[in-house]
């Protein structure tokens, strides 16, 4: 069963930096492409950083030189580093990856950015 779990989230304080991650059950070099998504309350998922097998990388222009999205594909595990943390980057975080034409979404992790 494939599987995406995400971990790394929490609370911090403006202007912090968080990592999170996203461990897939197998290889990561199964799932193209591979991706963070976001979802504050209310709001609609949006999509933060994606990779491609090809080394291709796209931001979103709110987080363009704040966050960094890189994957080990020894580790079968996906990054998201995070610094300069502002409060509207407060949201549940997914991961999300596609194997030909089925996506796969982990369960989420929040990061909470405080003022």
């Amino acid at each position: 069963q494939v599987q995406l779990v995400e971990s790394g989230g929490g609370l911090v304080q403006a202007g912090g930096s968080l990592r999170l991650s996203c461990a897939a059950s197998g290889s990561i070099s199964n799932f193209n492409p591979m991706g963070w998504y976001r979802q504050a309350p209310g709001k609609q998922r949006e999509l933060v950083a994606i990779i491609i097998r090809t080394g291709y990388i796209n931001y979103a222009d709110s987080v363009k030189g704040r966050f960094t999205i890189s994957r080990d594909n020894a580790k079968n595990t996906v990054f998201l580093q995070m610094n300069s943390l502002k409060p509207e980057d407060t949201a549940v975080y997914l991961c999300n990856g596609w194997i030909s034409s089925n996506s796969y979404w982990g369960q989420g992790t929040q990061v909470t950015v405080s003022s």
